[in-house]
């Protein structure tokens, strides 16, 4: 199964200033026989896109479910020695790379289902990508007010709550210490949890996740 949803033709070459230098390629381009590889961003609203896409919103994103799913189930963090500072993350297809950017990382959960148990959905792939809640796990930077849970490790083991459905879910944090500290509890269905405090620190010096 290929991870082309649609045709993507070789595009004259594009450039694109990251961290203060010039990185240059090509979409399609072969490194060396039979391998091909392409250059992908993902928002903080986890909405994915062809990273040199002039309009980045809902009507250039990729939608077919099917190949969000096949896309993000494959998703690593780049250690093939190609694009490691760029494009931190990747998705292997057979003979394609996908390198990937992010606005934050990954993995944006957008939704909370219940399914016998609750999950949070993503990649816009709706109960085909998702994981089990973890109350305890949720976790709030008072810096930038962005939301996180667990994600998988192969994903670099932290995933972004989008904005809307972070509004919704913080008002259930509880801040035993001062709205200036992370939140101490959770409230989620009568049970009050207590929330994990070293998870996400311990998680991104593990894996040298930077976060936005």
């Amino acid at each position: 199964m290929s991870i082309r949803s649609k045709s993507i033709g070789l595009q004259k070459l594009k450039y694109l200033l990251v961290q203060n230098r010039c990185l240059s390629y090509v979409q399609g381009q072969e490194p060396e026989p039979k391998i091909r590889e392409y250059f992908y961003y993902i928002d903080h609203q986890g909405m994915l896109f062809l990273d040199d896409s002039k309009m980045k919103n809902f009507t250039s994103c990729f939608k077919e479910k099917k190949f969000l799913e096949f896309f993000f189930k494959r998703i690593r963090i780049n250690k093939t020695g190609r694009y490691e500072n760029e494009f931190p993350f990747i998705s292997l297809c057979g003979r394609e790379r996908n390198f990937i950017r992010c606005d934050d990382v990954p993995i944006v959960y957008t939704h909370l289902i219940t399914v016998e148990d609750d999950f949070l959905t993503y990649g816009y792939a709706g109960d085909l990508l998702k994981a089990k809640f973890k109350p305890n796990k949720i976790f709030m930077l008072p810096s930038t007010g962005r939301v996180y849970h667990p994600a998988e490790e192969k994903f670099g083991g932290v995933g972004l709550i989008r904005s809307k459905l972070a509004i919704e879910l913080s008002k259930r944090f509880e801040f035993h210490h001062g709205e200036s500290k992370p939140p101490t509890h959770f409230n989620w269905k009568e049970i009050d949890y207590e929330i994990d405090q070293d998870w996400l620190n311990n998680i991104i010096m593990k894996n040298n996740i930077e976060l936005k």
